[in-house]
């Protein structure tokens, strides 16, 4: 479903391995990005839409669902998830570093919280 070449998967993969013992973990033929819990899922190939799954701050979410570049994605959407659609336009990496951050955030343990709060930002 994707390949190591993918637009914008280094990307995303450098942002999301960048947080506190952050691993990657291939699941249902895509890559998806772990904490204690999965916080982030590349998903799509060229065939299909391209796109960033993540759980989203509840404060954010409201906001984000008026944003037409977001949508409920099939399956991890009954759970809460939204999903960036990286063809939209051109990706911002500094809003996918904040969007998996939050989502980081979320799923972490507070070791790794503390971690990463002590460390410096790079987006």
């Amino acid at each position: 479903m994707y390949t190591d070449d993918d637009p914008y998967l280094a990307e995303i993969r450098r942002i999301a391995l960048g947080f506190p013992e952050a691993t990657e973990v291939e699941a249902w033929g895509r890559p998806t990005f772990r904490a204690k819990k999965m916080f982030g899922i590349y998903s799509g190939s060229m065939s299909q839409r391209l796109s960033l799954e993540f759980l989203p701050d509840h404060g954010e979410l409201e906001a984000l669902r008026q944003d037409p570049r977001f949508y409920v994605p099939q399956y991890s959407g009954a759970f809460g998830w939204l999903a960036l659609d990286l063809t939209a336009e051109e990706p911002d990496l500094a809003e996918i570093a904040e969007l998996l951050e939050s989502s980081f955030r979320r799923v972490a343990f507070k070791r790794m919280i503390a971690a990463l709060d002590a460390s410096p930002r790079t987006p």
